[in-house]
């Protein structure tokens, strides 16, 4: 095996490490990290919850004395400036790396290739953009916050085969099966935040936490609202805490964006899903379906957008789908 396919076996490695923060480690981004001596991995490290310790100071602490004259793989460019710890790319030469692998060059202002440069200062090889794509799609969220200055947003629908999310009298317990439901509880794991629109909350009362996964960090509860809900269930290790914004979307989310959160996941209603819609606010859809048929009176998944053609329908793009016992989820990627 050459260089260069050892160099992507072992951002792999560093890939499949940085997925576990994620939805845990928000404002900072989630980060792998492997240090390799002489082929064989001798530290490895994720970025920790709430965001410290970094993922290369956890991998340089295991590696210890081993660090020396090894090649470090990083998913993102270490950070090179101070907060409430010195910045990774200094820990790195103190360490006495030898090379840096990294996937992605961080665009946060405070680093934005100052931290490879700074590598490069001290004698360090850096190259750069290995796995850049499965990189950036596991950045996206961070990525979104830095230069868009709102969160990834993932619109979750869980219908019946004829898109509708109850009977025309309000039942929907239980359209899609207990596997999905279970998913559902996974994927609000690995986001920072579950948000609603106030027609939900005030019919349903959700929880909006994370059950069936054992003691965990509790996403953000964001519920969109410009006149009172009903209380919700309060704060506390079972949940997280609630933030009830106003209207509309799009000041809504960079409330959120500026609050540090890079990753929401959107729960209905269908009105709140039309806005974010409409404004091209939604990254990823995310669909449950059911093999079951509700007919026309029963309940839409989405409230009209007021479409004057075809064309301007918002589209996305299959990434992933797969059977869940008898209902299928799919994810698609917005085409932007």
């Amino acid at each position: 095996m050459n260089a260069a396919s050892h160099d992507l076996r072992h951002m792999d490695h560093a890939l499949r490490l940085a997925r576990r923060g994620l939805g845990n480690v928000w404002p900072n981004p989630a980060v792998g990290c492997v240090i390799v001596a002489a082929g064989l991995v001798v530290g490895r490290g994720w970025t920790q919850p709430g965001g410290r310790p970094h993922a290369e100071r956890m991998a340089l602490d295991a590696a210890g004395a081993a660090a020396r004259g090894a090649t470090a793989y990083v998913t993102l460019e270490p950070c090179a400036h101070h907060g409430r710890a010195p910045p990774c790319s200094d820990a790195l030469i103190a360490a006495g790396v030898a090379r840096v692998v990294s996937a992605l060059t961080d665009p946060d202002p405070r680093v934005a290739g100052r931290g490879h440069a700074r590598l490069r200062e001290a004698g360090i090889e850096v190259v750069e953009g290995a796995r850049s794509a499965e990189a950036a799609e596991l950045q996206r969220g961070f990525l979104s916050r830095v230069t868009l200055g709102r969160p990834m947003v993932t619109l979750k629908l869980a219908t019946s085969f004829d898109g509708r999310i109850a009977t025309a009298l309000g039942e929907s317990r239980w359209i899609t099966g207990e596997a999905a439901r279970r998913h559902v509880h996974l994927l609000r794991l690995t986001h920072d935040a579950v948000m609603v629109g106030a027609g939900t909350a005030r019919a349903d009362l959700p929880a909006l936490n994370v059950r069936g996964f054992g003691p965990v960090r509790q996403p953000v509860r964001v519920v969109i609202a410009n006149a009172p809900i009903p209380a919700l269930p309060p704060e506390g290790p079972d949940h997280g805490p609630l933030w009830v914004l106003p209207g509309p979307v799009e000041a809504a989310l960079a409330e959120l964006g500026r609050r540090g959160l890079t990753r929401v996941f959107c729960e209905g209603g269908g009105q709140l899903a039309a806005a974010l819609l409409a404004a091209g606010l939604v990254d990823e859809l995310v669909g449950y379906t059911a093999g079951v048929v509700l007919g026309g009176d029963g309940r839409a998944a989405v409230a009209p957008l007021g479409l004057g053609a075809l064309a301007e329908a918002p589209r996305f793009r299959l990434a992933q789908t797969r059977a869940l016992d008898g209902d299928v989820f799919h994810r698609w990627v917005a085409l932007r």
